[in-house]
């Protein structure tokens, strides 16, 4: 299947909104998205910090509008 996106004529913000819902379409089917090896080694070394008590957590609206405020 052939999709054709307006991205030369899509705003950023509407660029973003577009990456979010295709996210959250494919967490409905997560068997079906493949995952890199390495994300296992990034997963584990993150347990491992976390179990150290060395890593801090933000909730995601936070994380996110974080993020969001360091690309403008």
């Amino acid at each position: 299947m052939q999709l054709a996106i307006p991205l030369e004529k899509m705003t950023t913000a509407d660029k973003l909104k577009a990456l979010e819902e295709i996210w959250s379409d494919l967490q409905r089917t997560p068997d079906e998205v493949p995952s890199p090896a390495w994300h296992a080694d990034v997963l584990r070394a993150r347990e491992a910090r976390v179990k150290e008590g060395s890593s801090q957590f933000q909730d995601w609206p936070t994380a996110k509008r974080r993020i969001r405020e360091q690309t403008q």
